[in-house]
């Protein structure tokens, strides 16, 4: 069992680690490439960018809408999404590994607060899922990831904390921590090719959606002739 940890915990770890930068790298340069494209042939070269920005940054830091609309249901993400981020970054035993691998490190949560998010974070993915479940207008727009993404991210918090604190066995410390490596390893590996890609492109999507609908010249003349409709009157 201690050699499929050292392994998960190196050689694996460096590949997931790598598909995953290298996945994201990848979408992000085709949203930019196909933005270019899309400005390059539109016939209104100007964009407002001043609204882009906002939308961009209200949806980044959705507080506002929070309290409007779903109130309960949205700062139960948002808490999610807290944890979720600043948990695997900013955990002290995470940090050690970087700096032993590669010798950088940077500021920690002290152990109260990564305890505290991790809790929440379990909590409130327990609840996203089981809320998800139990609403009819949720499960109309619900695919199969959608509810297994809760699960799965919050997999590697349950079993992290095991290790971190709770007193057990060497075998049940062993298990735990195998699955919390694999689990976030299957993270890795499944974020460039599924919703959860949003993580990173959420700061391009205004601008992409913007200069998609930037239309190339003479267009419309091309629909008015595709729906018969040219020389109709206005």
């Amino acid at each position: 069992m201690d050699a499929v940890i050292e392994f998960a915990q190196g050689p694996l770890f460096r590949v997931t680690f790598g598909i995953m930068i290298l996945g994201l790298i990848r979408l992000v340069v085709l949203d930019l490439i196909n933005a270019v494209e899309a400005y390059r042939r539109a016939g209104d070269k100007s964009l407002a960018w001043t609204a882009a920005i906002t939308k961009t940054v209200s949806w980044l830091f959705p507080l506002k809408r929070a309290f409007t609309q779903r109130p309960v249901y949205s700062v139960i993400s948002i808490v999610f999404h807290i944890g979720l981020i600043l948990v695997p970054i900013f955990l002290l035993a995470h940090i050690q590994l970087w700096e032993a691998g590669l010798g950088i490190s940077w500021w920690s949560l002290p152990h109260f607060w990564a305890d505290l998010l991790t809790i929440t974070t379990i909590v409130t993915g327990a609840a996203l899922f089981f809320g998800r479940i139990g609403q009819r207008s949720a499960q109309a727009l619900s695919r199969t990831q959608d509810y297994l993404w809760p699960i799965l991210l919050i997999i590697p918090f349950v079993t992290g904390y095991i290790c971190a604190n709770t007193v057990v066995g060497p075998a049940t410390y062993q298990l735990s921590m195998l699955v919390h490596l694999l689990s976030a390893e299957l993270i890795f590996v499944l974020i460039p090719f599924t919703k959860i890609a949003h993580c990173v492109l959420m700061p391009l999507s205004q601008f992409i959606i913007t200069l998609a609908w930037k239309f190339p010249a003479r267009v419309d003349d091309k629909i008015c002739t595709t729906l018969k409709k040219k020389g109709a009157p206005v």
